[in-house]
């Protein structure tokens, strides 16, 4: 699998980390989901990577596959009044990726991140490597040193 800016800023930064593959699915309904499944692992360890408006300024919130990003907590984390999620193509353009592929490290501008405080829970969390199908392993840690994450309470129990 060749590089992505994801790899090449942890390659960069000496960070550890395992790369996973797996074949996506476009008919998949939840990338993170579907990443949790191929690869056989704890969804509790999957994390998605959103962008969201907050206060109009776009921030990445990182939660957990099986859960969903809490707005109003986003906001908070954020010291902001309002948080909604961004425009798919303003992310795109932002970060550098494709939606479903967007990872949290080597976004073309660096926003600011929140990294949902179950991360802590786990020693090692998995999160989108750049593209969709290439997840990446790596200890929440050093996701919260190389993006200067917050840890925050932002995920909630998913919609039934």
């Amino acid at each position: 699998m060749s590089a992505t800016p994801a790899t090449t800023a942890l390659d960069k930064a000496k960070v550890a980390y395992t790369t996973h593959v797996y074949d996506h699915d476009p008919k998949h309904e939840s990338y993170g989901l579907e990443a949790a499944e191929r690869l056989g692992l704890d969804s509790a360890t999957v994390f998605k990577t959103l962008v969201a408006s907050v206060d109009g300024e776009l921030t990445v919130a990182i939660v957990p596959v099986e859960r969903q990003l809490d707005l109003k907590a986003l906001a908070s984390a954020r010291k902001a009044k309002k948080a909604q999620m961004a425009d798919v193509k303003q992310a795109e353009r932002t970060t550098g990726y494709v939606a479903g592929g967007i990872s949290p490290l080597g976004q073309r501008k660096a926003l600011p991140t929140v990294l949902d405080e179950s991360a802590a829970d786990h020693p090692t969390i998995h999160v989108s490597g750049g593209r969709r199908g290439f997840e990446i392993e790596l200890d929440p840690n050093e996701l919260i040193r190389l993006t200067r994450a917050v840890t925050a309470p932002i995920s909630a129990p998913p919609r039934r």
